[in-house]
């Protein structure tokens, strides 16, 4: 060891910056135990020392326990064996931490008491299983008898939420506005009404066509975004444009029959929370959201009233 440099204690810790109680500590714990003493019996560090110690106080930083990174020293365990453990043990933390901070954001957004906060945190725990046992109850309420039909298998597939293994804030917030959505009576029964009324205009023999909402959608939205008055005289060729390509989809006359078959399939899709749950769909899969369909279909229902009062409900 002639030829080597070794340093006291104080020049040790001003080199590492730790403090001199933590080095001694580490040395009387035998972590890093000096390389010998001075004549006079103070403690003296080698290189290797140096390094080791190094090692250790990186360790620390990253959240090693002492106990673990006294067997990476004495080589009992490697440091790549430690490194993989502890990093699959941290991003079960931040799972975890995720899902705490979705459910406090949540609840200081709404302003929750204890009981909604303790619903929140129990919907964010829920297993993988669980979560997608609560959707297929919900689709299956809001399906129920029609599933055996060609195009609604895919349908359902096309509405069930994927919540990642590693999801984001973002997803775990969508994730407790979507289940408690799923909950609610007033929403399944809105959505049961919705689906069977689609199915209904899909009687009509030939290729698949769209519904209601579609062609609403569609003939309403350059209106919508010009600002135009539904009630005014201007807002006419719209309301003729729809009630005309629905009534040739439908195969029947453009008639006050027709129109108030129309506005019962329009009603119930004039709900937000539609469009909530497709936008709260999009950001649990990973998908991007759509336009949402409540503002046309608002929109055409005040146009179509104001020109048929006796339809006003």
């Amino acid at each position: 060891m002639s030829g080597e440099t070794h340093h006291t204690i104080g020049e040790l810790a001003r080199r590492t910056g730790l403090t001199v109680k933590t080095i001694r500590y580490y040395a009387d714990s035998g972590i890093v135990p000096p390389t010998d003493r001075s004549p006079a019996g103070y403690r003296r560090y080698g290189p290797a020392d140096v390094a080791r110690l190094e090692l250790v106080r990186t360790l620390r930083e990253l959240g090693l326990d002492l106990a673990t990174i006294r067997r990476v020293v004495n080589q009992e365990v490697t440091v790549p064996e430690v490194a993989a453990a502890h990093a699959e043990a941290l991003a079960v933390q931040i799972r975890v931490l995720r899902l705490r901070q979705a459910v406090l954001t949540v609840a200081a957004r709404r302003g929750s008491g204890p009981a909604e906060v303790d619903e929140l945190h129990r919907l964010a725990r829920l297993t993988a299983r669980e979560r997608g046992q609560l959707v297929a109850d919900f689709l299956a309420s809001v399906f129920a008898g029609l599933g055996d039909q060609p195009a609604y298998p895919g349908v359902i597939v096309s509405m069930t939420p994927e919540l990642p293994d590693d999801p984001s804030i973002e997803q775990v917030e969508a994730w407790l506005e979507l289940a408690e959505l799923c909950r609610e009576p007033e929403f399944r029964a809105g959505m049961r009404q919705l689906v069977r009324q689609h199915a209904a205009d899909h009687d009509v023999p030939g290729l698949p066509r769209p519904d209601a909402v579609a062609v609403v959608r569609d003939a309403v939205a350059h209106a919508l975004a010009a600002g135009l008055d539904p009630t005014s005289p201007d807002a006419d060729p719209v309301v003729a444009a729809v009630t005309g390509r629905y009534a040739s989809l439908r195969c029947h006359s453009d008639d006050a029959d027709l129109r108030r078959r129309l506005l019962d399939r329009l009603v119930p899709a004039n709900d937000p929370r539609r469009d909530r749950y497709l936008d709260l769909l999009a950001v649990i899969n990973g998908w991007s959201t759509g336009d949402a369909t409540a503002p046309a279909v608002d929109w055409f229902i005040r146009a179509l009233r104001a020109r048929m009062p006796e339809l006003t409900r």
